[in-house]
């Protein structure tokens, strides 16, 4: 890989910005000042999977924005039998997406990881979040310098794994097929959908999720300094 590879695309939420961590800070802040009958960890329990069960969703183009915003929160609410209405559903989404970037966990040895790859590699992201969030995200972390490309769903037009938004982001770095890859905690939108498009993929697994198929993938950033 490293022989030829001159491009390295990377995901954002959980696979360098820790989003569990940063989401479930945002919450808890919410939650102190207008609701503190809500235990943070409990709610974060429940609302993890059905977030990521809305992005999928949300993926495939089978929900709005806005419902994915709503959708998220009313199940998780209901789920914990706790009585609100839709009018605080809209407070605490926005709320949320005002204080989530302010958080800027990044997983672990990511700064040295960047910092090692850049020296020979042209770094990149595609991210399926939100731009006005994603990109504070990023400034926030004081990473955008490592990056010099940045494609965000929202102004492709299309979310991974839209071969599309591959073509977009590759077009944007002058990168070719052959000396790029893509590194990303989901299957489906990063790992498959890349190497659906003809570029090579690295599954990050911090989970150690079973994986079936012959896939290339680590469970920490730090692994590829091995790779590359």
């Amino acid at each position: 890989m490293k022989t030829y590879i001159k491009h390295i695309f990377f995901d954002l939420d959980h696979t360098l910005w820790d989003f569990d961590k940063n989401s479930e800070l945002a919450f808890d802040t919410i939650f102190k000042k207008d609701h503190p009958t809500i235990a943070t960890a409990e709610f974060v329990k429940v609302y993890a999977p059905i977030n990521q069960a809305c992005w999928k969703l949300y993926q495939k183009d089978q929900m709005t924005h806005d419902e994915l915003r709503y959708s998220r929160l009313k199940q998780s609410f209901d789920a914990l039998n706790y009585t609100i209405s839709d009018s605080q559903i809209d407070q605490i989404s926005d709320q949320y997406i005002e204080y989530l970037p302010e958080f800027n966990h990044l997983f672990d040895d990511t700064i040295e990881v960047l910092d090692y790859l850049n020296q020979n590699y042209n770094l990149h992201i595609i991210t399926n979040g939100f731009a006005q969030v994603q990109d504070k995200k990023i400034n926030n972390s004081n990473i955008g310098h490592y990056f010099k490309t940045i494609t965000n769903s929202e102004k492709a037009g299309v979310k991974k794994p839209n071969p599309s938004i591959f073509e977009h982001a590759l077009q944007l770095a002058g990168a070719e097929k052959d000396q790029s890859v893509m590194i990303g905690d989901c299957l489906d939108a990063d790992v498959n959908g890349a190497l659906s498009f003809g570029i090579d993929a690295i599954f990050f697994n911090p989970n150690h999720l079973e994986v079936v198929g012959d896939i290339n993938q680590i469970s920490t950033l730090a692994q590829l300094k091995k790779l590359f």
